[in-house]
């Protein structure tokens, strides 16, 4: 059974950071890209980044250029996606997700599998 356990989220003063963690099991984790979407209340889910399977490709929303880096860890079956210059537009539930069989996208609709999501909010 494959699950994706986020960690990571909490809150923190506009201008700060966070690093999300994602830690999927019961796959072949080199195999998938990864991504990470949030979704905001009242709002649609959104891509925020994805990096492929070996972690040469990576693909930001303009949104969060130059402010999130988007990582992985094939030894260690974990993708990061480290948050700097945090705004409270960045208030979201975060998600990461797994999509096999596509070398990056920010379409959800192609990712085959997501965790749970972890809350971030970000206060001015």
């Amino acid at each position: 059974q494959v699950q994706l356990v986020e960690s990571g989220g909490g809150l923190v003063q506009a201008g700060g950071s966070l690093r999300l963690s994602c830690a999927p099991s019961g796959l072949t984790f080199s195999r998938y890209t990864m991504g990470w979407f949030r979704q905001a209340p009242g709002k649609e889910r959104e891509f925020v980044a994805a990096i492929s399977g070996t972690g040469s490709r990576t693909n930001y929303a303009d949104s969060v250029k130059g402010r999130f880096t988007i990582s992985r860890n094939n030894a260690k079956n974990t993708v990061y996606l480290e948050m700097n210059s945090l705004k409270p537009e960045d208030t979201a539930v975060y998600f990461c997700a797994a999509a096999l069989g596509v070398v990056i996208t920010s379409i959800p609709d192609r990712y085959d599998y997501w965790g749970q999501g972890t809350q971030v909010t970000v206060s001015s």
